[in-house]
């Protein structure tokens, strides 16, 4: 059942915030007993594809990403509030994937992919910048989409143009040296300290999506846990 679900979310046939049919119909539909979908159900939940809203009903789960980043690259205005950031898109062209890419993308090497580069930016000040690495064939409608287009946020781009839903997504954060691609973008000094966040987003079936790396200057980077 579980299997059956996430294909019919995967394919499209249930969208991020579609209702599922009851319980009831599930359990007539793949002949089995009603505590059975249900544990089914909750099983999906725990992994995060579903909602389970008491009195409501059962929904595909839409993940938000859209202050992700910013966790890390903190930004707020004058009344405390997080500021969300502008992007602007500075390139596209399509490559051959190098071994890296070929690997997230789970591509052979060479595989033809689209490559993206642009900006975040607050107050028309760069904060961050972005290197964005897709399979070509899969988002083969962003080459000729305006730039204008592409909106603040990728993921609802990705959706909206490519049916591709990010469902879920992994981060490795690393430290090193800002590239002069990513200094001229940022306005800082080549070979400056930044922080650079590596991510690899999943389609809900854990099919790769997209591999992105996004550098910061390291001096804004602040991460903060706390241990129990």
């Amino acid at each position: 059942i579980q299997d059956a679900l996430v294909a019919e979310m995967a394919r499209g046939a249930m969208k991020p915030g579609d209702a599922l049919p009851s319980e009831d119909s599930l359990a007539k539909r793949f002949g089995v007993a009603l505590g059975t979908v249900r544990k089914a159900l909750d099983a999906l939940a725990a992994e995060g594809k579903l909602d389970r809203r008491q009195g409501r009903g059962t929904f595909v789960r839409r993940a938000d990403f859209g202050n992700a980043l910013f966790r890390f690259f903190r930004h707020t205005g004058a009344d405390g509030a997080p500021l969300r950031p502008a992007a602007r898109l500075l390139g596209r062209r399509e490559a051959a994937a190098g071994a890296d890419e070929a690997a997230k993308l789970g591509l052979r090497a060479g595989a033809p992919i689209l490559t993206l580069f642009r900006v975040r930016l607050i107050g028309g000040e760069p904060i961050l910048a972005e290197e964005i690495a897709l399979d070509a064939k899969r988002f083969a409608a962003l080459k000729t989409l305006p730039a204008a287009e592409f909106g603040d946020l990728l993921y609802p781009t990705y959706e909206r143009v490519c049916a591709a839903v990010v469902a879920r997504a992994s981060e490795l954060i690393r430290f090193g040296q800002a590239s002069a691609r990513v200094a001229k973008a940022l306005g800082i000094a080549k070979a400056a300290p930044v922080a650079a966040i590596e991510r690899t987003a999943f389609a809900i079936d854990g099919t790769p999506l997209e591999f992105r790396r996004s550098h910061g200057p390291a001096e804004r980077f602040a991460y903060t846990v706390e241990i129990k």
